[in-house]
């Protein structure tokens, strides 16, 4: 029986990161991980000697810097040099050590706030980005670009992935920092705890999005690790839309709150509809498994054993 393949999942303790370590264990891969405290992903020395030092047979790359449209919008500075650094880093560090495989894990935000809809993978630096987080964009077009210019220059099987909006276990759920929906789960909950009324939504309600839940990203991109080795970045989305009004509503009705919804027109939008084209990947043979209803319910216990295990009295040692 051959050895199991040693891949590094880069950001093992996020939401993707965690999702795909979970894949890649399922089929047998022997996962390599490094928390933060040992290996500081912006410190080049140190990537490069830990690399060196376990050389994996591959690496998907998913650590990051992330957060919503206040925190991309609050700390744009944070933003661009904590993913710019972590991006240089791995990626020519993986060379210098020989590693020919890398995923690149980016996001949908690099498109053009008007891109054609669906999006696909050509409309890449065709316009305007989104204002609100282009800081964390213009990162992650950089981290497509040194995929390809590894690619070219030196022949590594280096790909880029882009997900749509993701959820799922492991996603932040702090109201300043959160994505949208993880955000709304929080706002519906503790409404409904407290009593309250209302819950309070940014914007109209009107932008379209998209949302993946992060176990069908994983196996897209475990997927991708077998099976595509092109030099364009390659898109990974539901390939269904709702607006924030229906997700809003979504989420309601799933946490049981019954109060009433006031949106705030005084907040951005952002992006008025996001849709990507992945029927690249599709014809390839990937597919998501997971409804929004059920992914949202999901999302919704995770939340819930979260904040339980938070609350959990810490019991001292008898004897």
């Amino acid at each position: 029986m051959a050895d199991a393949r040693r891949v590094w999942v880069a950001g093992h303790k996020g939401m993707v990161g965690s999702a795909v370590t979970r894949c890649l264990e399922a089929q047998g891969e022997s996962v390599l991980k490094v928390d933060r405290s040992v290996v500081d992903l912006r410190n080049q020395i140190a990537v490069e000697v830990w690399l060196k030092q376990n050389r994996p047979d591959a690496i998907v790359f998913a650590a990051a810097k992330v957060g919503g449209i206040y925190a991309n919008d609050t700390y744009p500075a944070d933003f661009i040099y904590d993913n710019l650094a972590i991006e240089t880093n791995i990626i020519h560090s993986a060379h210098a050590a020989g590693v020919n495989r890398l995923v690149f894990l980016g996001s949908s935000c690099i498109y053009p706030k008007f891109a054609p809809q669906p999006i696909t993978e050509d409309a890449l630096l065709t316009g305007p980005l989104e204002p609100t987080n282009e800081w964390y964009a213009i990162a992650k077009i950089a981290g497509i670009k040194l995929c390809q210019a590894y690619r070219k220059q030196y022949g590594r099987s280096y790909i880029s992935v882009m997900p749509c909006n993701l959820y799922g276990p492991n996603d932040n759920f702090d109201l300043q920092t959160s994505h949208v929906l993880p955000a709304l789960i929080r706002k519906f909950h503790e409404a409904r705890e407290a009593g309250r009324d209302e819950v309070v939504v940014w914007g109209t309600g009107t932008p379209l999005r998209e949302f993946l839940h992060v176990d069908d990203l994983a196996r897209g991109v475990v997927f991708c690790l077998d099976n595509y080795d092109g030099y364009e970045h390659i898109n990974c989305g539901a390939g269904s839309e709702v607006t924030i009004r229906e997700l809003a509503e979504t989420v309601q009705r799933v946490v049981g709150f019954s109060g009433r919804l006031v949106f705030d027109t005084t907040k951005p939008d952002g992006t008025p509809r996001k849709l990507m084209d992945s029927s690249r990947l599709r014809d390839l043979g990937w597919t998501p498994q997971i409804s929004l209803d059920e992914g949202i319910a999901d999302a919704y216990r995770c939340f819930l054993a979260k904040e339980n295990a938070e609350r959990a009295p810490v019991l001292e040692p008898v004897g």
